[in-house]
């Protein structure tokens, strides 16, 4: 059954999100594999032909103990799960979750903007200005390149982005443990293409295998917080920055992505098997990572590639 002490609000998450989302449902589950395959699992049901045009009816908000409300519809859903069993990361890696520990949720929407680069970098900064709103820029500093500073952190700042799709917790020293990630899917839906957003958000304590990166929990900076709340801190700056993202495409969140970006001027290994390491000078255009090396910047897609911090370097 679904724990009822976790109070969601699902109604009032549709009435706030709704008219930028017509047709939204929002849906909290007790327990689901992984939010992100049921989505798409969704959206990748054939409709008949019979049925072509035909609007599903939708339960607008639900807290129930199974997904599986909607068949065979395009219509945006946020499903959210107190437990997700088998929670996927980038490169096929197991995302880790607890009952109330985590939050855990997939956006479900059409999307159709011009270049799809930066996707994942634009939802990480909406979540980190979201929770962390007090991390406003510093005065411009120079880069290790000479000129104007790409990366200008804010006073305070408590949270970071790391390229291309983790949140993670900054400390006093200059060091960091990863907060959240981000998974982001595609799939072709007729003559639209549904992007499922999956979010997965460290809210309270919680032992954990993950050790390369730290575990860092939203309770750290807010200690009276919990999934539910959370979540609706969330959702709207989400929704915001998805509309945003497809009117004018990453270049909207390129200055604001520089104060939260915690790899620029950072030695960095990648996976890239021609970028095998090197020093992070920003982004292209596009949101890929640009890196110098001996044989001068080269630029790195997100695709399947993992970077990380070089040994001994700090965020």
């Amino acid at each position: 059954m679904t724990d009822h002490s976790l109070r969601w609000g699902a109604e009032a998450l549709w009435e706030q999100l709704t008219p930028q989302l017509p047709g939204l449902s929002v849906e909290v589950v007790a327990r689901i594999s992984s939010t992100n395959s049921a989505l798409l699992e969704r959206a990748r049901i054939v409709t008949p032909p019979s049925e072509e045009g035909h609007v599903a009816q939708v339960r607008r908000s639900v807290e129930s103990t199974a997904f599986g409300r909607r068949t065979a519809d395009l219509q945006p859903c946020l499903l959210v799960a107190e437990h997700q069993t088998h929670g996927r990361g980038r490169q096929g890696r197991l995302w880790q979750a607890a009952p109330g520990a985590s939050l855990t949720f997939s956006l479900a929407l059409p999307l159709s903007p011009k270049d799809w680069g930066g996707l994942s970098l634009a939802v990480g900064v909406a979540l980190a200005e979201a929770l962390d709103p007090l991390g406003t820029p510093a005065e411009s500093a120079e880069s290790i390149e000479g000129g104007p500073s790409t990366s200008t952190r804010g006073p305070g700042q408590r949270l970071g982005v790391k390229w291309p799709n983790d949140l993670w917790l900054l400390d006093d020293e200059g060091g960091g443990r990863k907060l959240g990630g981000i998974l982001i899917e595609t799939v072709a839906a007729g003559s639209q293409r549904l992007a499922v957003i999956g979010v997965g958000l460290n809210v309270l304590p919680m032992s954990t295998s993950e050790v390369s990166t730290g575990y860092a929990c939203l309770q750290e900076i807010a200690p009276d917080t919990t999934a539910p709340k959370v979540l609706s801190q969330v959702a709207k700056p989400l929704v915001d920055a998805l509309r945003r993202f497809e009117r004018e495409g990453f270049q909207a969140f390129a200055a604001t992505f520089a104060t939260r970006d915690i790899l620029f001027g950072r030695a960095v290994l990648t996976t890239h098997p021609d970028v095998p390491e090197g020093i992070v000078t920003g982004l292209a255009p596009d949101g890929s990572l640009l890196v110098r090396t001996d044989q001068g910047v080269k630029e790195v897609g997100s695709g399947e590639v993992s970077v990380r911090l070089a040994p001994h370097q700090s965020v």
